[in-house]
């Protein structure tokens, strides 16, 4: 088993202020509940989505297991009309399907050109759209994108982390949560910005033995909850039942900060992608010495990044 497990915390009404002046700055997730979000949480049935969504074409994930990794990609890439999308994402069992019987499906919106444009409910659905309103807990020129989601039942994501502040909004069905602090990264095999540890429930320990140092946050989230992600908090997302969900995105740094070239908001910013780049030149400058030489310096180096680079003070 993980580590330590603790609740994220539950607060309801919370205010704009409140959250602003109070919650956001100490940058730990948290479920914010009796936030007004419209009409969606009881107006999105699987019937209604079929018809506001209508039969446009969206590019899905489909899954023979419940277990996604985006590593190994044991999924495929296909298309579906959005109301055939909705009719077979709520069934457990398909007559029709890709793969299996009870293959899993799982939708990440898109923009229209995903290479230049980012996601956004707003102009992607435009009929689901009016149905929902979004936490005005940022100002407006820090809004990113808007990710529309549904997944199958069962449906679990692969432990990542986005570069970007995020409320992941439920509008219907459950979800469970497992967070892990970015200040636990090297315990989490990281390829990426995605983690290798599949099955955090029942990790392989002799494989991966420091994951059990790593601390889980938990929660469940119902229909009507908002769960705030702070940019960098790894998130693991287990679907209990077919739902949908709603991502809003905003930049926490100021705007040059980030990769202009980046449309899903998961790139590092553009300072640690240069910083990465600079440590492999350095990396390949060592192994121009003997092993023993090679050894000592590195060392060198990984205790000056400890001294220089970041905080040790861990909670």
């Amino acid at each position: 088993m993980a580590g330590q497990r603790l609740p994220v915390p539950r607060l309801d009404g919370v205010s704009q202020e409140q959250f602003v002046q109070h919650l956001y700055p100490q940058r730990k997730p948290l479920v914010l509940e009796g936030i007004d979000l419209g009409a969606c949480t009881s107006r999105w049935t699987v019937d209604y989505l079929s018809q506001a969504g209508g039969r446009k074409e969206v590019k899905i994930h489909v899954a023979a297991v419940a277990q996604m990794d985006f590593i190994s990609k044991n999924f495929v890439y296909r298309t579906l009309p959005f109301d055939k999308l909705v009719q077979r994402a709520a069934e457990e069992k398909h007559e029709e399907f890709f793969i299996s019987e009870d293959e899993k499906y799982y939708l990440r919106s898109l923009g229209e050109d995903p290479r230049k444009d980012v996601a956004d409910i707003r102009k992607q659905f435009p009929l689901l759209e009016r149905d929902i309103k979004f936490p005005k807990f940022f100002k407006e020129e820090q809004f990113f994108s808007s990710v529309f989601r549904i997944s199958s039942p069962g449906l679990q994501l692969w432990t990542h982390y986005d570069v970007m502040d995020n409320f992941l909004i439920q509008v219907t069905g459950k979800k469970r949560v497992v967070l892990f602090s970015p200040r636990d990264a090297q315990y989490l095999y990281l390829s990426g910005t995605k983690s290798e540890v599949l099955n955090i429930d029942n990790p392989d320990l002799d494989k991966y033995p420091l994951f059990s140092k790593a601390r889980r946050y938990e929660c469940s989230l119902k229909a009507g909850d908002v769960l705030f992600i702070p940019a960098l908090w790894f998130h693991n997302i287990i679907s209990e039942e077919f739902g949908v969900g709603v991502n809003v995105f905003w930049k926490h740094l100021p705007s040059e900060c980030y990769d202009k070239t980046d449309t899903y908001g998961n790139k590092d910013p553009t300072a640690a992608s240069r910083a990465a780049q600079i440590l492999d030149r350095a990396l390949k400058t060592l192994a121009e010495l003997p092993e023993e030489y090679r050894d000592f310096y590195a060392r060198r180096m990984v205790l000056h990044i400890q001294d220089k680079a970041y905080s040790r003070n861990f909670e």
